[in-house]
């Protein structure tokens, strides 16, 4: 560009020289050379000016273009950015469906496991009472506090299935397990201290602390009944047996006969 424009400069020195040469022959070389020189000052001093315009000219055609090129990645990245805001806002939506989904079912499963707790407490209630005898304090109390905690708000209802099924967990654990304890008898209008053996579900035995005495629960009268003292070693050997102080033997204890179950 530079060159373009200087060699018009030449151009126009040459032209301007020549016109003055041969238009006024009047004027001595002098002032021909002083007006040639006057026009080529002028001539490069527009010149000047041209490129001082050309070169802001091309600033701002720089600038513009700079400025457009921002803008279109700016323009990129909102569009990445608005898609993935659609996306997260789609996502969002899509939770709140499944939450609200949930709820209803939470509300229609609690609708029906309520009830069934209920019913399996109350199940679970007339189990023990039909049972063989054996901790029923503790038993007692353990219903109870299901009962108590099935009319508590802060529990939830995870947490009040989960004791329920706990509770029968322990039921169902006292059919394989022996078990020596010791606690009151009411027998024949007294309460005495005894020793108790629980042998499962099958039998349940007392013994006084002093050894004199040795029964069990008869399951067909619902009652105690006393033991022939031939007992009484066998029972002793039970107990030490259950509390871990003994090693496992055979024990020659009664035992009620299997139902018939025709």
């Amino acid at each position: 560009m530079d060159f373009f424009i200087k060699w018009n400069h030449k151009l126009v020195v040459m032209f301007v020289l020549a016109s003055a040469v041969l238009s006024n022959p009047v004027l001595t070389y002098a002032e021909q050379i002083s007006q040639a020189l006057e026009i080529t000052v002028d001539t490069n001093k527009a010149a000047k000016d041209s490129q001082k315009k050309i070169d802001k000219l091309d600033e701002k055609t720089r600038q513009m273009l700079d400025a457009y090129r921002a803008a279109i990645k700016e323009t990129e990245s909102l569009r990445i950015y608005n898609k993935q805001l659609q996306e997260l806002i789609a996502s969002q939506e899509e939770e709140a469906r499944s939450l609200e989904k949930q709820m209803r079912d939470i509300e229609q499963t609690q609708r029906k496991i309520v009830p069934l707790m209920y019913r399996m407490i109350d199940t679970l209630e007339q189990f023990v009472d039909l049972d063989v005898p054996f901790l029923p304090k503790e038993r007692a109390e353990r219903i109870q506090k299901l009962r108590e905690r099935m009319r508590r708000a802060d529990i939830p209802i995870s947490e009040k299935y989960r004791q329920v099924l706990e509770a029968y967990q322990v039921e169902n654990d006292y059919g394989r397990t022996i078990e020596a304890y010791r606690s009151e008898l009411k027998m024949n209008g007294g309460i005495r201290l005894v020793d108790f053996l629980r042998i499962g579900r099958v039998a349940l035995f007392y013994q006084t602390l002093d050894s004199y005495e040795t029964g069990y629960w008869d399951r067909e009268s619902g009652s105690w009944k006393v033991l022939p003292h031939s007992y009484r070693y066998a029972l002793q050997k039970g107990l030490q047996m259950a509390r871990k102080r003994a090693a496992p033997d055979l024990l020659t204890l009664p035992m009620p006969a299997p139902k018939d179950m025709r």
